[in-house]
């Protein structure tokens, strides 16, 4: 075994490998050392896929764990603010998927939990940590594009299966949850201000479940936003974002996953070029900087204050379309 960031599972999630166990592979700071499922013998069985050594009969015992050091959190949304106030409180450092949490409320509560204590607490937006992202908010921050107009981003993929825990209101489910919080997410990164949500319309799965949602935003400097999302709608696959200044525009296209694929175009008075970036997955970026947090005190770009501004800003978009907020499990 080596020795190094010794990081616990909750959950055997299908997104864990791609989003921990192989960057994990690939980082020498860092061991995967063990999994707790709610069903042992599936722990059993990822434990042993993925050579992970130690396997808890619950998500509380790996928490209480004494020689883990973190805990990643891939379960469904309701249940991410209360296995992150537990680990929190046992003592672990966190990375948990996103949404932070079921609503601002509980993103809330969580960021004063973890403010008041000296853990790591960092939501899981991998795509934040790539070059791709840091390149276009230098583009921004240059002046290049000049005064924002419009911000807009878009993540749309079908997911046909309705049974699927993320069509779950129980569960904190719906689209603008699953899809939507990355699209919320680019808007507030890329607009850099937290907008007001001016119009919102849900296409619904059922009464409480939305399948799709826009929304249009109003930053307070004055530039526009819309946000776009969807698990089942015409759109069946969108995944970009687009940035509008008086002297020029950015495209990005792909930025939700770019190691399968990115490019980054910009048109501004100065002519037009493209830009692309090393194909390392963003996860592997986004573990590196968990780790330096850490380990260095480095900061991370998604603690849990900027979980509670995308939170508020998902909560008005269901405020605004008519639909409950969700809530945890």
């Amino acid at each position: 075994m080596r020795s190094g960031l010794r990081i616990g599972i909750l959950g055997a999630a299908r997104i864990a490998p791609a989003s921990l166990i192989k960057p994990a592979e690939r980082n020498p700071e860092v061991v995967v050392a063990a999994v707790a499922a709610r069903d042992r013998s599936r722990a059993e069985g990822f434990a042993r896929k993925h050579s992970i050594p130690q396997v808890y009969d619950s998500y509380q015992a790996l928490i209480d764990a004494p020689d883990l050091d973190a805990v990643y959190i891939p379960l469904p949304n309701g249940l991410h603010g209360r296995w992150t106030r537990a680990a929190v409180q046992a003592g672990k450092h966190v990375l948990c998927e996103k949404p932070f949490t079921a609503n601002a409320a509980e993103a809330s509560e969580i960021s004063a939990l973890a403010s008041a204590s000296d853990r790591v607490v960092m939501e899981a937006f991998h795509y934040r940590y790539h070059p791709l992202m840091s390149a276009a908010e230098q583009v921004i921050a240059s002046g290049e594009l000049g005064t924002l107009r419009r911000v807009e981003a878009a993540l749309c993929f079908p997911l046909p299966k309705f049974s699927d825990i993320r069509y779950d209101y129980a569960l904190a489910g719906g689209a603008l949850m699953d899809a939507g919080c990355y699209a919320v997410h680019m808007a507030r990164v890329l607009g850099g201000e937290n907008p007001e949500v001016v119009a919102a319309q849900a296409k619904l799965r059922e009464p409480r479940i939305d399948r799709a949602m826009t929304a249009e935003l109003r930053f307070p400097s004055g530039h526009s936003g819309h946000i776009r999302c969807s698990m089942w709608s015409a759109d069946v696959l969108r995944v970009g974002a687009t940035v509008i200044g008086e002297r020029g525009r950015m495209r990005l296209v792909n930025p939700v996953l770019p190691h399968l694929g990115h490019l980054l175009t910009v048109r501004s008075e100065g002519g037009g070029r493209v830009r692309r970036f090393a194909h390392r997955a963003s996860y592997d970026y986004q573990l590196d900087a968990f780790a330096a947090a850490v380990l260095r005190g480095e900061p991370v770009a998604t603690a849990p204050s900027d979980a509670v501004d995308t939170m508020t800003v998902i909560d008005a978009i269901y405020r605004t379309a008519g639909l409950p907020l969700r809530q945890p499990s």
